[in-house]
């Protein structure tokens, strides 16, 4: 019994290696680099496409969940972005994070860590998880329309991308399968440390911090709590276990300060070698 708990501990965290920070922050500069990306402009479009191209080298099941949102400034065509790893169980795991950033009129405001280091860090899973065999369905899914269109985020003026998937996951039944759900945003920031999110499942949280603390990152998922509206609300609200990654002790945030160089690999590779271990102990 020793040497079988052995070997799977030792399959599990291997299974966690195979994240590479440095691949993660490459694919979240090259989202930077399409410049700002509100829902709606051609930036965003341009982005929808770069993702789209590279997941389809992964080998996933690629599908799209395009919608227009009527928002405070009028209608907005809006498009979520989705990619299935099949599994045999019936169930699945759903790693989700938003690519748009928020629109500020006059300014240069390119989302480095908000917008660009979920992109990139779900990028990243894709291909850590290419063409492994699954015991659950795993979806990867960028979410578009997270940020409010207005400059205060209030009322739904926001998430619109999650509230339509998640209501179209309700009526097609995908979402009864959903065993847990790990929302990442603001997650490259070169000081990491994430608090845990209070409106989150407690369960799915102490989940993750158990895996932290194993896989040697406890130092970067703090003890100290925060409550925060993000993409895991909708779904938390239709009774999936959700929770929230967010580093949101984070000077730059919503700045035009927030550029790349606030970012670090180690911080991409950490928070992503957690998520994907989550997801093999959730599979086991």
């Amino acid at each position: 019994m020793l040497r079988i708990a052995a070997f799977l501990a030792a399959a599990s965290l291997a299974s966690a290696v195979n994240f590479s920070g440095v691949s993660a922050l490459k694919y979240t500069q090259a989202a930077v680099a399409f410049g700002p990306r509100p829902s709606g402009s051609e930036a965003n479009k341009k982005l929808q496409n770069y993702i789209l191209a590279e997941i389809r080298k992964d080998g996933c099941q690629v599908s799209e969940d395009p919608f227009t949102a009527k928002t405070p400034k009028g209608e907005i065509p809006m498009d979520n972005i989705i990619c299935k790893f099949p599994g045999k169980s019936g169930k699945a795991i759903v790693v989700t994070g938003h690519y748009d950033t928020k629109l500020f009129p006059g300014r240069h405001f390119v989302g480095a860590d908000d917008g660009g280091s979920s992109t990139g860090l779900l990028l990243e899973m894709a291909r850590a998880l290419a063409r492994q065999p699954r015991v659950d369905d795993v979806y990867l899914v960028w979410f578009d329309g997270e940020e409010a269109v207005r400059e205060q985020w209030e009322g739904e003026d926001n998430l619109y991308g999650s509230r339509h998937l998640a209501e179209k996951w309700r009526k097609d039944g995908t979402l009864s399968r959903i065993k847990a759900l790990i929302n990442v945003d603001m997650i490259g920031d070169k000081n990491l440390d994430i608090k845990q999110e209070t409106n989150s499942n407690a369960a799915l949280n102490r989940l993750v911090w158990d895996t932290a603390k194993a896989l040697g990152y406890g130092t970067y998922f703090l003890d100290e709590q925060l409550a925060t509206e993000d993409d895991h609300l909708p779904f938390l609200k239709l009774g999936v276990p959700a929770i929230d990654l967010i580093d949101f002790d984070y000077p730059p945030w919503h700045e035009d300060s927030d550029t790349m160089d606030k970012l670090s690999a180690n911080s991409l590779e950490v928070v992503g070698t957690v998520v994907l271990e989550v997801v093999h102990r959730l599979e086991h």
